[in-house]
């Protein structure tokens, strides 16, 4: 199982309509076939590292992983939520033992940097956003 996790905030002057339509993108993203369990809710850590949101979402294994990256939901969705972002900071975890599963990982999300540059340009422009995926630039 790979767990990612996103902490988030939307950025001031979001409106409450577009801070719902960004969540229910994620719901739908968080609920794609190769999701074995996901969630969007509130942040409840300390409030003073400014985050207000978290997405998770489980998949089974680096092929799901793969086929969750390249949803057409998760790539439509990015594009309505990312602009409104704030900060956003993610961490993952797994039960899979394979020591190359970091780098497997990283693999994929630069594979899907390239296949759609414009994705990776809205993330780089979060701040918080690099490094954040395993990518070493933060």
């Amino acid at each position: 199982m790979i767990v990612n996790t996103l902490r988030f905030s939307f950025k001031d002057g979001t409106s409450p309509e577009d801070e719902e339509t960004a969540l229910a993108a994620m719901r739908r993203t968080a609920s794609t076939e190769p999701v074995v369990f996901g969630t969007v809710g509130r942040y409840m850590g300390d409030p003073a590292e400014g985050y207000t949101h978290t997405y998770c979402a489980a998949v089974a294994d680096l092929d799901a992983l793969e086929r969750y990256l390249h949803e057409q939901v998760h790539i439509d969705g990015d594009r309505l939520i990312i602009p409104h972002l704030r900060q956003l900071a993610a961490f993952r975890f797994s039960d899979d033992p394979d020591p190359e599963l970091d780098a497997k990982i990283l693999a994929l999300h630069s594979r899907k940097v390239e296949m759609y540059p414009d994705w990776g340009r809205l993330l780089d422009a979060i701040p918080g956003a690099k490094g954040s995926f395993g990518d070493g630039t933060d």
